[in-house]
């Protein structure tokens, strides 16, 4: 059966999963994020971080457990409405080797050249798409991206990316390293199309670089495939534990977060 998403509300109910092995990944994690909620993924390589939206996604199944949205069993529901129900932005961006143009509209279609154009404006990258030209002489949204096409900078790539996102509209979002792989100047401008994104979703984000999620609604600190901590960036901090631990070996022991009273 479909998917029928009417608020957003995904929970990983006691779920297991191990790649096979004996143990280890994740282990009766329980977690409920409500309708709405913005929540980062926080913790040391291999903590399960990227697993929990692996499975979410259905790109493995679970060994035990299950994942609802809005009360719908993931597994019972298509695959096809589950993906078309959850929006993703990764580190690695593949686009496909064809127009700008479509590979914007990848995410619907069926929309208007208006939605397109306010999906690129959301995305800003209008500000670069119209400078491109390929080696057949293709410009603009007809330009085409690959091997023979325009060769895109990392942070056109994310923006080709958010802005098909923003056009597919999912009430849920998933944020994996979105910007991991951009400079910091890049990372900052990105944050902003990202912050549009997120508006009016229910978002999991994970990041290695804390501080491009420490403003989300709750930090959920995973090591070893279980929650160890849960709460906000200035609870996390102040309680002294994994959270604090690694924010301060990013930050060299600078604890404020921009804007934090604000």
């Amino acid at each position: 059966m479909p998917l029928e998403v009417t608020n957003g509300a995904v929970h990983f109910h006691d779920i297991h999963f191990h790649y096979g092995k004996q143990g280890g990944v994740i282990s009766g994690l329980e977690l409920a994020v409500r309708a709405g909620e913005k929540i980062g993924l926080v913790g040391p390589s291999g903590a399960g971080k990227s697993t929990l939206v692996n499975v979410l996604l259905r790109l493995y199944d679970l060994e035990d457990g299950r994942i609802t949205i809005d009360g719908q069993d993931v597994a019972q529901v298509t695959q096809e409405s589950l993906r078309s129900q959850i929006g993703v932005v990764t580190q690695d961006t593949s686009l496909l080797h064809r127009s700008i143009r479509d590979n914007i509209l990848y995410g619907r279609p069926d929309a208007s050249e208006a939605q397109v154009a306010e999906a690129v404006r959301k995305a800003r990258a209008d500000e670069f798409i119209p400078t491109l030209v390929d080696g057949e002489g293709r410009s603009g949204y007809e330009a085409l991206v690959g091997e023979r096409g325009v060769k895109l900078s990392g942070g056109q790539r994310q923006r080709i990316a958010i802005a098909r996102v923003l056009l597919k509209d999912a009430p849920v979002l998933v944020l994996d390293e979105a910007t991991s792989a951009l400079d910091s100047e890049a990372e900052a401008a990105i944050q902003e199309s990202l912050d549009l994104l997120m508006q009016g979703k229910t978002v999991i984000a994970i990041a290695h670089r804390l501080s491009t999620i420490a403003r989300m609604d709750r930090l959920v600190v995973l090591d070893k495939g279980r929650i160890v901590e849960t709460g906000t960036h200035a609870e996390l901090v102040a309680r002294d534990g994994l959270y604090a631990r690694l924010w301060k070996r990013q930050t060299g022991g600078f604890v404020a977060v921009e804007d934090e009273s604000a």
